[in-house]
């Protein structure tokens, strides 16, 4: 089941038991305006509910050493059997469209009524009169009724105005959005018509309580509900209506703490919430643990990286040829070089199946400006190759250390260094000796690239001639087969890549 149809069952599970107190409780007294406004609220309230975690659960994270053996990933196979017919969604839905067609049907209809009466000027609305013998209604500012009824019985005219000016056409809409999508809610559809008998209530009150004649009042709604002829029977629901909307003008008013009452349906929505909620995990990293492996979601089929067919790939290398690449991109924040603040930031994204890197996230922090640092270098990284499970495409997760060290008055971001079949890969060894007017890199043959902030100098070594000493913020040397995965063929004699200070 979908998270949206269960999120639809806890609020209409909220709605009916809210609704049942109504109809067992409240809906016998005169609070006409206090129990309006408390079924709309309480409709509103009832669809937060269930957005509300109650119960969470701290997990600790597992913590593993970093090393090529522990660091694993998940990996979610694509590709699968395709996922059956949605039935169930289906039902909904057509249960859905079917209550809007009824609601399209029933505007067409009154829209035809309007256009084929006749407009007349009143103060605070928008009067139609029609020839046809109609019961008289009204939607928005617009009252519809016949002319009959206009002519002899003002009255009617008076207790649709009080339904314009209280704007009960706005309520019959919000309770018509909730019944189309719990159209399976029975109690829903009840509380619906209950909300319009309030609405008759409250109509009702305001007539009266401008000094119309109680009896001659609610003789006039009898003739209106079974004729003039005693024998002509009404519709059952109609003649139960008039018989409450009588009993309710007649019963003395409630007492004002019966607004109370409504408390009472507080501890019983509070305990369904908490057996209705899931548990929801949240996951804390284990005090001192030098590093964590998060587990990934819980899916149809995890893969960890150690175990998955083919491996990702990036440009052609393995994680130590993303490392020397990263190391290119990564600057160290001003401000935590100047505060000395360093350390290792855990990051967390997803290779993909069409090997963009996703979901970048970071899973143990250092400080806000190294977090930010980390990812948004991680962030840029170009496609890899993606990993494959049972020769097909898979989504793999890399749990990454990144680490910040300052070295003195000097500081530079490295990456950790990936073992490759047991030996640890020699470390790039970068010698730089500032020159009063140039820079020189012992070993550097006329055939080595130089790219400078990322762009090719074309004339290769000969660039950092030009270069000031004083305006380097760092340089990397790359040999072998490193250069040559990175850059292509070209990079055979290595490739020098340096990074001047923003300014």
């Amino acid at each position: 089941m979908t998270p949206f149809l269960l999120y639809l069952l806890r609020a209409s599970l909220y709605m009916a038991l809210f609704y049942a107190f109504f109809l067992l409780v409240m809906r016998r007294t005169s609070l006409f305006r206090f129990n309006r406004a408390a079924l709309l609220a309480g409709t509103v309230i009832c669809h937060l509910l269930p957005l509300l975690p109650l119960r969470t659960v701290i997990i600790p994270e597992i913590s593993l050493p970093v090393s090529p053996e522990t660091l694993e990933a998940a990996a979610e196979p694509t590709g699968a059997s395709a996922p059956p017919f949605p039935w169930l969604i289906a039902l909904y839905a057509a249960g859905v469209l079917a209550v809007l067609l009824l609601c399209l049907i029933s505007i067409a209809r009154t829209r035809r009524i309007i256009r084929s009466g006749t407009q007349v000027p009143c103060e605070g609305c928008r009067l139609t009169l029609t020839e046809r013998e109609i019961p008289s209604f009204s939607w928005g500012r617009r009252i519809v009724m016949s002319r009959n009824d206009y002519e002899h019985y003002p009255a009617i005219l008076a207790h649709e105005r009080e339904h314009v000016r209280k704007h009960h056409s706005l309520d019959v809409a919000l309770m018509t959005a909730a019944a189309a999508l719990h159209w399976f809610n029975p109690l829903v559809w009840i509380t619906r018509a209950e909300l319009k008998l309030q609405h008759e209530y409250e109509a009702d009150e305001g007539l009266l309580q401008k000094g119309i004649d109680a009896t001659q009042y609610q003789l006039l709604l009898v003739r209106k509900a079974v004729g003039e002829q005693r024998f002509s029977l009404a519709n059952g629901f109609d003649h139960a209506k008039l018989k409450q909307r009588i009993n309710m003008m007649q019963r003395k008013p409630s007492s004002g703490w019966m607004r109370l009452a409504y408390a009472g349906i507080l501890p019983l929505l509070a305990g369904t919430m908490f057996l209705c909620n899931p548990v929801r995990a949240e996951v804390r990293p284990a005090p001192d643990a030098p590093a964590t492996a998060v587990a990934p979601p819980d899916t149809a089929k995890v893969v960890p990286y150690a175990r998955v067919t083919r491996k990702p790939t990036f440009q052609g290398g393995d994680a130590n040829t993303f490392n020397l690449w990263l190391r290119t991109q990564l600057v160290y924040p001003e401000e935590a070089k100047k505060a000395g603040i360093e350390g290792r930031v855990m990051v967390q994204f997803t290779i993909c199946e069409d090997g963009v890197l996703r979901d970048v996230k970071v899973m143990r922090s250092v400080d806000p400006r190294l977090d930010a640092e980390a990812v948004r270098a991680i962030s840029s990284s170009p496609k890899w190759e993606p990993g494959e499970e049972e020769g097909k495409p898979c989504k793999v997760t890399y749990l990454f250390p990144v680490i910040f060290k300052t070295n003195g008055d000097s500081a530079a971001p490295t990456v950790v260094s990936f073992r490759k079949n047991g030996q640890t890969p020699a470390p790039i060894s970068v010698t730089s000796e500032p020159m009063p007017d140039k820079i020189q890199i012992r070993g550097a043959s006329d055939g080595v690239l130089v790219y400078v902030d990322g762009l090719k100098a074309p004339d290769g070594s000969k660039a950092l001639e030009r270069l000031d000493p004083n305006d380097i913020d760092s340089i990397t040397v790359l040999k072998d087969s490193s250069a040559v995965a990175l850059y292509g063929p070209d990079a055979k004699s290595g490739v020098i890549l340096v990074n001047t200070k923003k300014k």
